[in-house]
């Protein structure tokens, strides 16, 4: 038995782009060899109708029942039907299991499956010299090549030669496995995917029974193409296993050390959100509106809500993005835990009515899923553009408090959070997700409703200020002298009427006021609360008293570990810190940042964050910066900060 390792630092970061290898073990059930390794990066990829996100995501559940810790980076085109064949057309989805903790979907794929010439030609140039390329060669002929520009044939002019190619006829084995079925041979071509998922399957020893589960439930009303995908699925299977080009399946197992005990499921960051939301109105006893209008990437939230109204909650899917958020704000009105859901060109249409929240200071969660712009932009892409237009977005002085969630999982707490302070301080709050986050995965710990926070709110039930005269009367904007939060009367209250809209109000009584002193002192007010609201906080990670800093903020999160642990495992002492709250933003993070000589800020963006920080703390941040539509990668980042330390 021989072994082979990977590098310190691959290890360590966990998200490389190489091989890794363990223990060769020749005695599998089908006298095949079975090497063990530490963790794998997989890309499917075929056209936008090839069924790629369901085979990645249904891959990606059987390797979290199997106990991986996992990262996925779903990729499609923005177009319901892109033109078949095409490089716009391409669809893939990435994912990165191991058997420790891990931060990232990965660099670089050690297996492509390519399921036609675009499939192939979008995604070499990401795949590392010695890794494995599976290809459905039944679509290798002269017309989808020519779609691509190949002039010959890349299986056969040597241009492959530094892969472990593996050449599939898919469609002809799916259409063959199929036969008995009475498919036509359009409808039999559909299942190759499955061939596929099941190939895969048996390669890392995936379990099976939840995947046939899932396709009979999918499928329930069309029984017979239910039993078509799982005969395919079981077809791939059997494939690997039998064939002699692939000689050797691979384990990686568990990742037991990774995650403290608990129940665990797989998630992605707008189902966590989804969850948090009703949970938040749960722990509070409100019952949660959305009003939203459908936006990629933020629609999902919109269809999971739709699902619980057994937990109180309300949907409505509104003609358009002001439509929305009016609903919303009106719920919160009324006494009901308000929440509207878009992305970047949604959230420039609801700018006047956030600013109507915040002169009428009312709860409202605002869920931005950003995605790449400006206008329409890139909307399948990710993106971490939309932070000055949540700082200062609207006319006049009013201000947000910004809420960034992480990782996936992470989404579920930060919805959480951002509902805090929306009750507790009586103002509208943004909840920054991306799209990364919002199509990512990662497995989540459900936690014990014991341990959720408790958000229960007192409404106003009284009369709260006496007059000289001795009449007992309702202020609207009398305030709580900590949180300088405004009392929250739902209509129809006895004895609590008072005025509501959009023109400035005056302090305490809550009637229209033009009077220029009483502005003031309402502006600067709302600033003070946003000021005042209490956030832990900033955790450093610093071993090594390092003198550079590595500062972030939502889901470049993973990307800086990764990096970060790659520095340290060479030698190299780097500090990192993460932002969660960017409005107000944690009162220590002065004191944290005047510690460093240099503070590298990496961002989806041109420099946002960057900006904030040089402005309040005069700190001359370094920033380096990504518009691609694509999370960053840790060896990219691992170089760059290098440069910034050895500088």
């Amino acid at each position: 038995m021989t072994s082979q390792v990977s590098s310190p630092a691959e290890q360590a970061d966990g998200s490389g782009g190489a091989v890794v290898g363990g223990q060769r073990t020749p005695g599998s059930p089908d006298g095949k060899e079975v090497r063990r390794l530490d963790r794998v990066i997989i890309r499917f990829a075929g056209d936008s109708g090839d069924g790629m996100q369901l085979t990645g995501d249904r891959f990606t559940s059987e390797t979290a029942s199997f106990g991986n810790d996992l990262s996925t980076l779903p990729n499609f085109p923005a177009e319901i039907r892109a033109p078949a064949g095409t490089l716009p057309g391409v669809s893939s989805f990435q994912l990165h299991f191991a058997d420790h903790d891990i931060l990232t979907p990965g660099d670089a794929p050690n297996v492509l499956v390519a399921m036609n010439p675009a499939a192939l030609k979008a995604n070499i140039a990401d795949v590392p010299r010695g890794a494995e390329i599976i290809v459905n060669t039944d679509e290798f002929t002269k017309r989808p090549m020519a779609k691509v520009g190949y002039e010959t044939s890349p299986l056969e002019d040597g241009s492959l030669a530094a892969y472990n190619l593996h050449p599939v006829p898919l469609t002809t084995l799916t259409v063959e496995a199929l036969k008995d079925f009475g498919l036509s041979r359009k409808e039999a071509e559909r299942s190759k995917n499955m061939f596929a998922l099941g190939l895969l399957s048996w390669m890392y020893h995936r379990p099976t029974e939840a995947t046939e589960s899932f396709l009979r439930q999918k499928f329930a009303k069309k029984p017979e193409i239910a039993e078509a995908n799982i005969v395919a699925f079981r077809a791939g299977w059997n494939f690997g296993e039998t064939t002699e080009d692939f000689a050797v399946s691979y384990e990686v197992a568990p990742a037991t050390q990774a995650f403290p005990t608990g129940t665990y499921r797989n998630i992605s960051g707008n189902l966590a959100l989804s969850y948090g939301l009703i949970a938040a109105s749960q722990q509070a006893d409100l019952p949660l509106y959305l009003g939203s209008y459908p936006i990629t990437p933020a629609s999902d939230i919109l269809h999971e809500l739709s699902k619980h109204k057994n937990f109180g909650v309300r949907t409505f899917q509104a003609e358009d993005e002001i439509a929305g958020i009016g609903a919303a704000l009106g719920a919160a009105f009324g006494g009901a835990l308000g929440v509207t859901t878009t992305s970047g060109p949604g959230v420039a249409l609801k700018s006047e009515t956030i600013g109507l929240a915040v002169s009428l200071e009312l709860p409202l969660l605002i869920v931005d899923i950003q995605r790449g712009g400006p206008s329409t932009g890139l909307p399948t892409k990710t993106e971490q553009a939309d932070l000055l237009q949540a700082m200062y977005g609207r006319n006049g002085e009013a201000p947000v408090p910004i809420v960034a969630p992480r990782t996936p999982a992470d989404c579920f707490d930060a919805a959480l959070d951002a509902a805090r302070i929306a009750l507790t301080y009586r103002t509208p709050v943004f909840l920054l997700s991306d799209g990364y986050l919002a199509n990512g995965s990662e497995p989540w710990r459900i936690p014990e409703v014991a341990d959720l926070p408790d958000l229960k709110v007192k409404f106003a039930a009284a009369t709260n200020h006496t007059l000289a005269d001795g009449t007992d009367v309702f202020w609207p904007y009398k305030r709580d002298p900590e949180t300088l939060a405004r009392p929250w009367a739902v209509p129809g209250t006895p004895g609590l009427e008072h005025r509501i809209g959009g023109i400035e109000k005056q302090d305490g009584t809550g009637n229209i006021s033009y009077d220029p002193a009483n502005h003031d002192l309402m502006v600067r007010t709302r600033q003070a609360k946003i000021d005042g609201i209490e956030v832990p906080d900033l955790d450093v990670d610093d071993p090594d008293r390092a003198t550079t800093l590595v500062l972030g903020w939502g889901s470049t999160y993973g990307p800086i570990t990764a990096a970060v642990r790659r520095l340290r495992v060479a030698g190299l002492p780097v500090a990192q810190a993460h932002l969660r709250h960017l409005n107000p933003f944690p009162r220590n993070l002065g004191e944290v940042l005047e510690r460093y000589e240099k503070v590298v800020v990496p961002e989806m963006n041109l420099g946002q964050l960057a900006t904030l920080i040089r402005a309040k703390y005069l700190v001359d941040a370094q920033s380096y910066n990504q518009v691609n539509g694509m999370p960053f990668k840790a060896e990219q980042l691992a170089k760059v900060l290098k440069e910034a330390i050895d500088d």
